[in-house]
């Protein structure tokens, strides 16, 4: 199966900064940007830059230091928002502008107060002002996952004839199912006629825990970039995390994709963004989260230790994490003390091991997780010899 590329498209330093207290800098904003260059993003969100004079700087010092990724800006479908955005889009090698509209009833009557044929129009024209500026023109249906299908397929279709290249089809709720949203892209694929000129982009939010699996349904069903953040980071519940396409993408080759990314930058990157950000990452966070090559429960550790393939999909080295962790709790066998004590140079036999693993239990069942510590003071304290 020939591979296509699936283009990353990361939005950290615009839709990540939207969490509270993850306001970022100038300073900050542009060393993450080299970071994401390295990394391998396609595509960098740089900001919003008619929302205030420090974004309107950020985009404009990203766009001078990028050299190989697409720089982006986001507007609304007003026309001085385009006009800004083009100023501080100016010195970009590679310059997008993102420009939209709500296309959901949710949107057109509750928001806009509008009708869909007013909408459509202003769809249209928000294209036209952003391609007098580049050739890059990205357009996102604002709630397009509670857009009626046949509506959405109108503005996308007269979208790509006004000028647009990308078209984004955000669930910005996270509302869809994975079958729903994949329904949605392979709709438009089957009723836009002129959608091969231009790429499917999917943008989803993370309400019900979906975004992952919605983008990766968008994919398989005809869209070629995905929307992202590093950590998952982003308004509300947060976005679609780069790491975890990356890797599926990667885990899964029959899928027939690829992307660019440098997957051993995947924990670095989240650790720096993590620390720039001030937001912790859940020990439980796919791939880059600190429990995600740990085993605790002994028959997980067992397995491990006989073959790492057991209980691991992905070498930890693959992504630039950490060796994998036994870690030891109560939960855990006689396998894994023995692995333990060997690691700090116990060299004990079976019966040793009986002896202590008893003893160990005790211990365990009055703490989280027995560290280094420990053991060397359970050997010392039931007089088993060091090797």
């Amino acid at each position: 199966m020939a591979e296509e590329k699936i283009f990353i498209f990361d939005t950290t330093l615009r839709d990540g900064e939207q969490i509270p207290g993850c306001k970022l800098n100038a300073s900050e904003k542009t060393a993450l940007a080299l970071k994401l260059e390295a990394l391998g993003v396609d595509i960098i969100e740089a900001g919003f830059p008619v929302s205030s004079p420090g974004d309107f700087s950020s985009v404009q010092e990203i766009s001078k230091i990028i050299r190989n990724a697409t720089v982006c800006a986001l507007t609304r479908a007003v026309e001085k928002d385009i006009e800004v955005a083009a100023e501080a889009l100016k010195k970009a090698k590679r310059p997008r502008i993102h420009t939209g509209i709500g296309t959901s009833d949710y949107h057109i009557k509750g928001k806009f107060n509008s009708t869909r044929e007013d909408i459509l129009q202003r769809a249209v024209q928000c294209v036209k002002w952003a391609r007098n500026y580049t050739d890059d023109v990205e357009f996102y249906a604002e709630d397009a996952g509670r857009s009626e299908n046949e509506y959405l397929a109108r503005v996308i279709e007269a979208v790509i004839a006004a000028g647009a290249t990308t078209v984004n089809i955000p669930d910005t709720t996270g509302y869809c199912l994975p079958q729903q949203y994949g329904e949605k892209i392979a709709f438009l694929v089957n009723n836009v006629s002129n959608i091969h000129k231009a790429v499917i982009s999917c943008h989803c939010h993370n309400d019900l825990g979906l975004a992952t699996a919605n983008s990766i349904a968008g994919i398989v069903n005809g869209a070629r970039q995905i929307e992202c953040t590093i950590n998952g980071l982003g308004e509300r519940a947060g976005n679609t995390a780069l790491e975890e396409v990356v890797m599926i993408i990667r885990q899964h080759e029959s899928l027939g994709f690829y992307t660019s990314i440098d997957a051993k930058m995947l924990n670095p990157m989240s650790r720096i963004v993590s620390d720039t950000m001030r937001m912790p990452v859940q020990p439980n966070k796919a791939i880059v989260g600190a429990n995600a090559f740990s085993h605790s429960s002994g028959i997980h550790q067992d397995g491990f230790l006989k073959d790492a393939m057991t209980y691991e999909i992905i070498n930890p080295a693959d992504v630039g994490a950490e060796l994998s962790k036994i870690v030891l709790t109560a939960r855990s066998g006689r396998s894994a003390l023995a692995h333990r004590f060997q690691n700090l140079g116990y060299d004990y036999s079976r019966n040793d091991i009986d002896v202590l693993y008893q003893h160990f239990l005790k211990e365990a069942d009055q703490k989280k997780e027995i560290v280094e510590e420990d053991l060397h003071k359970m050997a010392k304290a039931y007089s088993v010899v060091a090797a």
